[in-house]
């Protein structure tokens, strides 16, 4: 993390010592080629645009942020009214990207939120030239040191786990009900494709469509019995939604039990109250997670052998498909923070 000393407002140089500091940013262009200087709307380095300055003070300027990331190195984020939520949103969205956020920020509170910002933190502190700033940057810059080392040492023998994979069952039970979401999409499934789906959004279980055929309801070809609202589904995108935020017109990751993917538009939600069952799992990666499904001979899932299972049938020991991964979400992002969902 870099620290950052604004001179923007200053009548001339008010801060000379540069130990420790990474450059400082001015008003109009200095001769040092580490300083930055900014017209108000943009971050320049030797005569060049190397990035935007952005004021949020509403949703609208939260989303104009977040449409330059992946377009600019330097994204610079203040506030008219301090608030850690679009801190938040916007690392979770540069994440992976190569764009970096510096934070404008006035007090010790702030450049703790901002430093820490969903573990991760923004990738720059900038600061007045005031000795309660400077000390304060300094201490999040040296405990975010500290973080990085641990969290090499923590995670560097993890491997990550990537395409369908084991579940194995651990409880099978009465969830009481739930209003729950079928997903209806403008194409036709084949056997053996579905949804990937699980009340945390890094351990999913394969849900197959209704294609199969079943002695007292024909079958839709179209639909995956997916849910209660609470539940995350795998986007076209790779990133994660909540069945709730789901609109026709979505596009969503149908996926085939070899582990082949393909986009699918969904052309209706339909949301009724039904009995639930609640299935508890443990992955791969010895993570634990759960899903509620409809209490419905229909409602299928799919075991090692590639072989359906209606849910009403599956007991504690069976081993199905589903999908997991290492990490967190933050928004249906990816994010390199720790979360625990239970």
């Amino acid at each position: 993390m870099e620290i950052w000393i604004d001179e923007r407002h200053s009548i001339e140089n008010t801060f000379n010592d540069h130990q420790g500091l990474d450059r400082r940013l001015f008003a109009q262009e200095q001769k040092n080629e580490s300083d930055y200087f900014s017209d108000g709307h943009r971050l320049m380095a030797n005569k060049k645009i190397i990035g935007a300055f952005v004021t949020i003070d509403s949703e609208d300027t939260q989303d104009y942020a977040r449409s330059l990331v992946g377009s600019v190195e330097w994204l610079v984020l203040s506030f008219s009214n301090w608030s850690m939520i679009p801190i938040e949103n916007l690392v979770a969205a540069c994440e992976d990207t190569p764009t970096k956020i510096a934070a404008v920020i006035s007090t010790p509170e702030q450049a703790q939120g901002a430093g820490f910002a969903l573990q991760r933190g923004v990738d720059a502190l900038v600061i007045s030239p005031s000795k309660e700033m400077i000390e304060a940057a300094f201490v999040i810059k040296s405990q975010r040191l500290e973080r990085s080392v641990e969290q090499t040492i923590k995670t560097a023998p993890l491997p990550m786990h990537v395409g369908l994979g084991k579940l194995t069952v651990t409880s099978v039970q009465p969830g009481g009900t739930a209003e729950r979401y079928c997903i209806d999409m403008t194409c036709l499934l084949d056997d053996g494709e579905g949804l990937l789906l699980g009340s945390s959004a890094s351990s999913f279980l394969f849900v197959h469509g209704e294609t199969i055929d079943s002695e007292f309801v024909p079958t839709r070809p179209f639909r995956v019995n997916a849910g209660p609202p609470h539940a995350y589904i795998r986007m076209s995108n790779g990133q994660t939604k909540y069945l709730s935020e789901l609109q026709s017109g979505d596009n969503i990751d149908v996926v085939s039990v070899d582990g082949m993917q393909r986009n699918a538009t969904i052309g209706r939600l339909k949301i009724e109250l039904r009995p639930m069952i609640l299935v508890k799992w443990i992955d791969e990666n010895n993570k634990e997670g759960n899903m509620f499904l409809q209490q419905a001979e229909t409602v299928r899932v799919v075991d090692v052998d590639k072989k359906t299972k209606s849910i009403t049938a599956l007991k504690p020991g069976d081993i199905v498909i589903g999908w997991s991964d290492m990490g967190s979400r933050h928004i249906g992002a990816p994010i390199s923070s720790a979360v625990s969902e239970r």
